[in-house]
């Protein structure tokens, strides 16, 4: 009776090429830091108005308000059918009579000498739960772009000082590390203060405040960047 003998063949291991492919190694390279910034000065202002007929002790409605606001607005050039929405609308006239309907909205002005003519033509007529919420930029997206890449060439400034300054060259970059730091945050000078809500100035006060000049600070954006760079 013949045996039969199995012969086992060796073993092989097939890598996958991910694992095959060692980075590449660089044994002198410098690492930097870069930074940008920029100021900029808002560009939108966001007003909320508040219309009550409480102001008027009832004598002239939301509606009478309403109109001789828009023709104001629109007189100082303001397109009050962009730049004028209505917030909230609420009324109970018809449930009790001695109920005042009252209006909210939002007025977006696009410099603080188009908010500073706004804010006087809702105080001559009688508006006068007027407040600044917001102030931003339209074109804060480029900004941000803008400052990032100034960041970066910032960085290859700097690793091109030091290392010139021991006789050696800046290779290429194999490493960026984003520090963001892009949030723009809603900032504007405070002491600049409408009349509060439900609170009355005096006639002094209230002068004063109109011949203030709106003086908004700028905002600054920052970035922070770290590089690697090859030295050669």
């Amino acid at each position: 009776m013949k045996k039969l003998f199995w012969q086992r063949s060796p073993r092989s291991f097939i890598l996958p090429a991910a694992a095959q492919e060692q980075p590449e190694v660089y044994p002198s390279y410098i690492q930097v830091n870069g930074r940008a910034e920029k100021e900029v000065t808002p560009d939108e202002f966001y007003l909320q108005i508040v219309i009550n007929e409480r102001d008027s002790k009832g004598k002239i409605s939301v509606e009478s308000q309403q109109r001789d606001m828009i023709a104001a607005l629109k007189k100082l050039g303001i397109a009050t059918d962009r730049q004028l929405t209505v917030s909230n609308v609420s009324s109970t006239f018809f449930k009790k009579n001695t109920a005042l309907a009252s209006a909210k909205y939002q007025l977006k002005l696009t410099s603080a000498a188009q908010l500073s003519a706004a804010w006087q033509a809702l105080s001559d007529l009688g508006i006068s739960d007027v407040s600044l919420v917001k102030v931003g930029r339209s074109d804060l997206e480029s900004l941000k772009q803008e400052v990032r890449k100034a960041a970066i060439v910032d960085a290859r400034t700097c690793a091109e000082e030091l290392a010139g300054a021991i006789g050696q060259q800046v290779g290429k970059c194999f490493n960026i590390v984003d520090y963001n730091n892009d949030v723009m945050p809603a900032f504007y000078n405070n002491s600049m203060v409408f009349r509060a809500k439900g609170v009355m100035a005096d006639a002094a006060a209230e002068e004063s405040a109109a011949e203030e000049p709106l003086d908004f600070k700028t905002v600054k954006l920052t970035y922070s960047v770290q590089a690697k760079f090859v030295l050669k």
